[in-house]
């Protein structure tokens, strides 16, 4: 524990000094949610802010989980990942601390996206509907954190990483249930939606936000961050820089 605890401090110490990075990672989410959220006049979700927040709660995850492989990429061109595999510190240790703080990092940015939601008129919940929820946001940022870790160990330098985020996040954002139900999408689109992880994701949240307890949604997302953090780990102890 004592490594992983490091390996957290040390990317939450960087994190924090970069007070540019803090506050630009919650600009996009925010205009998501003022702009669409408010503006938009949309008739067959009721409260088109609540079934909004959902969506970007989750979109801010996945934004986040795919800027920490971005961590990863400068600490291998920098020659610092080198020096921490070198070290007697368990490789899981390293991999678990950047994991956990890459997604602990998005769940504060997804707290002041849910204060913001609040605020302009989101529906209150139940501390227990909160608890689920971020159990929710937690499951997903483990899967996308080991899967960005695990592109950004194949991949070779930033550039690469970069164009493979920017290729994959709206795509993923605009085939999820984000920004409107199934029933209301071509019949392809739907298709593509429900086997997208983002769905699951916020499905989940909105089943919550009811009073509905997500148990298929949960092992879908367990199941799946599981398999991806053991995928990560496994190349992770094999790498070489």
């Amino acid at each position: 524990m004592r490594g992983i605890i490091t390996y957290f401090k040390r990317d939450f110490t960087k994190w924090t000094r970069g007070k540019v990075a803090v506050f630009s990672a919650l600009v996009m989410p925010a205009a998501w949610l003022l702009f669409v959220g408010l503006a938009l006049p949309v008739k067959f979700t009721g409260n088109y802010l609540d079934f909004i927040t959902p969506g970007i709660l989750v979109m801010t995850m996945l934004m986040a989980g795919l800027s920490g492989g971005a961590l990863l990429m400068f600490d291998k061109i920098l020659g610092f990942l080198n020096k921490f595999l070198a070290l007697p510190t368990p490789r899981s240790s390293i991999l678990v601390g950047k994991i956990l703080f890459i997604t602990g990092r998005g769940l504060i940015q997804a707290t002041i996206i849910l204060i913001i939601a609040l605020l302009i008129g989101a529906s209150l919940l139940g501390p227990a509907q909160y608890g689920l929820t971020y159990l929710i946001l937690f499951l997903f940022g483990v899967l996308i954190s080991a899967f960005s870790t695990t592109i950004a160990l194949y991949l070779e330098d930033h550039d690469s990483y970069s164009a493979f985020s920017t290729m994959i996040s709206m795509p993923l954002f605009f085939t999820s249930t984000a920004l409107m139900p199934y029933d209301v999408m071509p019949a392809w689109l739907a298709t593509i939606a429900h086997f997208n992880p983002l769905s699951y994701a916020i499905d989940s949240v909105r089943a919550v936000a009811t009073g509905v307890f997500p148990t298929v949604a949960l092992l879908v997302l367990t199941m799946l961050a599981v398999i991806v953090l053991g995928i990560c780990m496994h190349v992770f102890r094999k790498v070489t820089v």
